[in-house]
């Protein structure tokens, strides 16, 4: 797939050589930094040094006063506390720091992880019950809450102190809690709204460790659970998140919590080899995997485990349960294409609503995330589920998904989410409907759009500008992720030096050059059709992220290819 290459751009020209001259840097870095909102010195030394003492005080964060004072107290009168959590990856990690950290302090803690299918998303009554049951004296609800208007009523009236820990969205009401902590508060002055649930989590624990009289760095043994918390939601990792990626990972690197060390050692990841994009697409699907077939419990199990023979047990577990989804992902979308191949003709249509009644709930959102990428355009994926129909929606930049469900609501049952990614439930009889509604909103909305995929460029790049010391300044710009994400370069007119080839499972692979540059090893995963368009003696662009590659104890300096056009 080709790209249509966009030219990221600062938003004040000026601060470039401005950098530049300030920080002693090369003009390609001060452009870099300037692109991701660096204005000055100050700017550029905390961006490249985040330090944990940098972090923002908790009691800065609305209710924080309220909340920490509450759960010192739980812990002082060794109180029945339930922790709350969600299913993904954020609630799970958020869950296990919590309970781990007010188990270390004796106190009678329990957890609840809502199902899935049975019960979704939240707190719901089947939760209140099970506190109930247990006779709790406070629930803390991490990654969820801020929408449980009427649940903590019930809570309020069994007598049952509730505080809520969150990051989503905030409705047009606060929930009656004794404390409601979310940075996304209009009335929360928090210098950051970007946390993640865990990190809110770590917030309350550091705030209750300064109400006991304590260090809050004691917290600090929580930071490997919360980088990938931070790293799986796709938060923003700027600013404090940022802060705490790094640290996290530093952690990660050196001393993993015996349940993530041995998942890593069941996928075969070295722990000095992780980083943010290894969490994201190999230790954050396999503790997500329970969750999104059904019950995430053997995720918590795993992240609060002390034991390396449960540990290492509960990891092929996860393992076993992650096998399972992948084969359902890989299925649905099969048969997804097939129906689009079947039912629809993409040049005529701005979107794609597909429904088939047993696919299941757990993947349909990695699927419709999917086909967003493969035909660029939003993507709805409906299933049948105890005859409701259910679907998970992606977008595209410019298509705001939930806004379009909010203009379908008449014909909705329930419908909830943000610009790039919703859930909906409807009646059957309102599917040929639905499918027509978003259609033509898509249509209206995406005028003039030839669902060409974007590709963001940060800037061109010569080849002779590539040394050492530009790749030892880059290498400081991680972590990377959201707000930050890994560089992308354009260099013009390269050609291929030898016989480019096909490697693996369709990967190009060649040597290039700049006119009389040094030569760079390219590799192009699942882009085996270039190879006669670089094969020809033509010069060509090259879109790319520079990347180490490591073999047999060597470390070189390797392009990765993202795209190729002809000059």
């Amino acid at each position: 797939m080709s790209f249509r290459w966009v030219y990221a751009q600062p938003e004040q020209e000026e601060r470039v050589p401005a950098l530049e001259q300030a920080l002693g840097v090369p003009e390609n870095v001060a452009r870099l930094l300037a692109i991701r909102g660096i204005e000055n010195y100050d700017d550029a030394k905390t961006f490249f040094r985040p330090t944990i003492d940098l972090l923002h005080d908790p009691f800065l964060m609305k209710d924080m006063d309220l909340g920490a004072e509450r759960l010192a107290l739980a812990i002082r009168k060794s109180e029945k506390v339930l922790v709350y959590g969600d299913y993904d990856v954020d609630g799970t990690t958020a869950t296990a720091c919590l309970y781990t950290f007010l188990k270390e302090f004796g106190v009678d803690a329990d957890y609840y992880i809502p199902h899935r299918f049975k019960e979704g998303y939240g707190i719901n009554p089947e939760g209140i019950q099970y506190a109930r049951e247990i006779k709790a004296d406070l629930i803390v609800s991490v990654d969820c809450g801020i929408t449980a208007i009427q649940e903590a009523k019930e809570i309020k009236e069994a007598g049952i102190d509730l505080i809520i820990c969150d990051h989503h969205t905030v409705g047009d009401t606060i929930p009656e809690a004794h404390a409601v902590l979310d940075p996304k508060r209009p009335d929360c002055n928090y210098p950051f709204d970007g946390l993640s649930g865990a990190g809110v989590g770590f917030k309350l624990i550091q705030g209750t460790l300064k109400k006991l009289g304590l260090q809050d760095s004691v917290a600090f043994k929580f930071l490997d659970l919360v980088a990938i918390s931070i790293a799986s939601d796709i938060v923003p990792i700027i600013d404090e998140n940022r802060i705490l990626m790094k640290a996290g990972l530093q952690m990660l690197q050196s001393t993993p919590r015996v349940g993530i060390k041995a998942l890593m050692e069941i996928i075969k990841m070295p722990v000095t080899e992780i980083t943010t994009s290894k969490i994201v697409f190999s230790i954050g699907p396999r503790i997500n995997a329970a969750g999104r077939m059904g019950d995430a419990t053997a995720a918590v199990k795993l992240m609060i485990s002390e034991s390396e023979a449960e540990a290492k047990a509960l990891a092929y577990e996860l393992e076993g349960i992650n096998i399972k989804r992948r084969d359902k992902d890989s299925k649905t979308m099969d048969e997804a294409l097939a129906q689009i191949d079947e039912e629809l003709d993409v040049d005529e249509i701005s979107s794609l609503v597909l429904y088939k009644p047993d696919w299941h709930l757990g993947v349909i959102g990695i699927v419709a995330s999917r086909l967003v990428d493969m035909f660029h355009r939003p993507a709805i994926m409906l299933s049948n589920v105890d005859g409701k129909i259910k679907g998970s929606g992606r977008s595209i930049k410019g298509f705001n998904i939930y806004n379009a469900m909010k203009q379908c609501e008449d014909i909705l049952e329930q419908f909830g989410g943000h610009e790039f990614a919703a859930g909906l439930t409807l009646e059957e009889k309102n599917l040929a409907e639905f499918r027509r509604r978003i259609n033509q909103i898509a249509y209206q909305g995406l005028s003039g759009n030839k669902f060409e995929p974007e590709l963001m460029i940060d800037l061109k790049l010569d080849f002779k500008e590539v040394d050492m010391r530009f790749w030892k300044l880059l290498a400081q710009f991680k972590p990377y992720g959201p707000s930050n994400l890994r560089p992308v370069f354009v260099t013009e007119k390269v050609e291929a030096v030898g016989v480019p080839t096909v490697v693996g499972n369709g990967h190009l692979k060649m040597k290039v050059k700049q006119g009389d540059s040094g030569v760079f090893d390219v590799i192009g995963f699942n882009m085996h059709e270039y190879l006669p368009e670089v094969r020809n003696g033509n010069k060509f662009d090259i879109a790319y992220v520079l990347e180490e590659n490591f073999w047999n104890g060597r470390r070189t300096l390797q392009i990765r290819l993202k795209d190729i056009h002809l000059s």
